[in-house]
């Protein structure tokens, strides 16, 4: 890395730190003047984004790149729109900041309460997804956090057209500019230069496939909320209603191919419909799906290819899904702890006993009923967008937004107590 490089980087994370000290003494109204101003400014330059984001396209098939990949970072006038649709709800979501919950006396004679405050300043590593730089910079400025983004080199061109309405908005109602940072630089370096800034960073949030997360678990020197890989199952129990099963086996696969929150692994109980299970089959065929799984599969559903080790552990983020016949919902829970990544996982039945096991004991972080793993989403969850879904056990799990990117601190308050 030039020394050049190294400036830059030391002055980006400068800026966001010294703008955080005050990130959160801006009114409700403030944020969400903002916010408004985002979505107009979002409107009115559709067409500058599409522009913007054909030049990374062009680059993205001139390089190869998957289809599923690409169709991540495809902008269009229903995307945008759904970009807005997201800004727009977290404007009427609550403000979290600086609220105490009811104040406890305790017998020693203070009176105990908890607050909820911002993190501070968040780095934000993300891959392809240009939607992701509207709602992180949102959710961030919402919660009072500054925030750095660095998004992948794929969709630059997109990201940084973004990143200048929302410095736009930020001067529009007089908040600090540097409260958005974006690093421009698509200098694969720069990401261990900036994991290693702890004096600057309060808390890192990276989103992306498992390589990103893998270097960045090795490198980061600071604390994380990891985004890690959506290996999704559904579960068909021997229970469950047929046309349920149906819809949301196709639904959670097909609805869209490359996102965390899709249908990987379809496990099915031995003793469900054939019938079911074959029109299951033909019909994710007919999506184009190629169905990689077990020996029993094979037999059900001749096209079937026979699926290896690796199937089972794969997000394919794409027209690939893995199909195992299993021998009981215990079986299926235990392929789920072995292969699956605690991203979301569901259950298709009807038996209260199964469904209450299964609720229990899949150790994810969301577990669903009859209902299409594509609702694992911060805007379906009805927190306006995410800045990603954790798969962390502590501090944040699931999708995280406002409150996620609050921690709290204790307020301590009495009339002179001492001990």
């Amino acid at each position: 890395m030039t020394m050049d490089t190294e400036k830059y980087i030391e002055n980006i994370c400068k800026n966001a730190s010294k703008s955080s000290s005050n990130s959160g003494a801006y009114s409700s109204k403030q944020k969400n003047e903002l916010l408004k101003r985002l979505c107009h400014n979002l409107f009115m330059n559709k067409e500058s984004i599409l522009k913007h984001n054909l030049k990374d396209l062009k680059l993205a098939k001139n390089k190869g790149l998957s289809n599923s990949f690409i169709d991540r970072m495809t902008l269009n006038h229903e995307r945008i729109d759904g970009i807005i649709k997201c800004v727009k709800a977290i404007m009427k979501l609550p403000d979290p900041l600086y609220k105490k919950t009811k104040s406890i006396k305790q017998a020693n004679g203070i009176n105990l309460s908890q607050m909820r405050v911002p993190l501070g300043t968040i780095l934000m590593i993300y891959e392809s997804r240009p939607n992701v730089t509207i709602d992180a910079a949102s959710l961030c400025l919402k919660s009072g956090n500054a925030v750095i983004l660095k998004g992948g080199s794929d969709t630059i061109n997109t990201n940084k057209y973004l990143v200048s309405l929302i410095k736009n908005s930020l001067s529009y109602v007089k908040m600090d500019k540097n409260l958005v940072q974006f690093i421009e630089t698509t200098d694969r370096n720069t990401v261990k230069k900036l994991l290693k800034k702890t004096c600057y960073i309060d808390i890192v949030i990276p989103r992306g496939g498992k390589g990103l997360i893998e270097t960045i678990i090795k490198e980061s020197k600071i604390p994380m909320i990891k985004h890690l890989d959506g290996n999704c199952h559904v579960y068909i129990d021997k229970s469950a209603n047929p046309k349920v099963a149906h819809s949301v086996a196709i639904n959670s696969k097909t609805q869209r191919l490359g996102v965390c929150n899709a249908m990987e692994t379809l496990l099915i109980h031995e003793k469900y419909s054939v019938k079911s299970v074959k029109n299951i089959l033909s019909e994710l065929e007919n999506h184009g799906i190629e169905i990689r799984g077990c020996q029993k599969t094979k037999k059900i559903f001749k096209n079937t290819k026979r699926a290896v080790e690796n199937d089972w552990y794969e997000e394919f983020l794409g027209p690939v899904l893995s199909v195992k016949i299993v021998s009981s919902a215990d079986i299926a829970i235990s392929h789920i702890r072995k292969y699956g990544s605690m991203h979301t996982d569901s259950i298709i039945s009807t038996d209260l006993k199964t469904t209450e096991k299964f609720l229990k004991n899949v150790d994810s972080s969301s577990v669903m009923l009859n209902t299409s793993t594509r609702f694992a989403d911060g805007f379906e969850y009805g927190l306006g967008a995410e800045i990603g879904i954790s798969t962390d056990k502590l501090h944040a799990r699931g999708p995280v937004g406002l409150i996620g990117l609050t921690s709290q601190k204790y307020v301590v308050t009495s009339n002179g107590k001492i001990k």
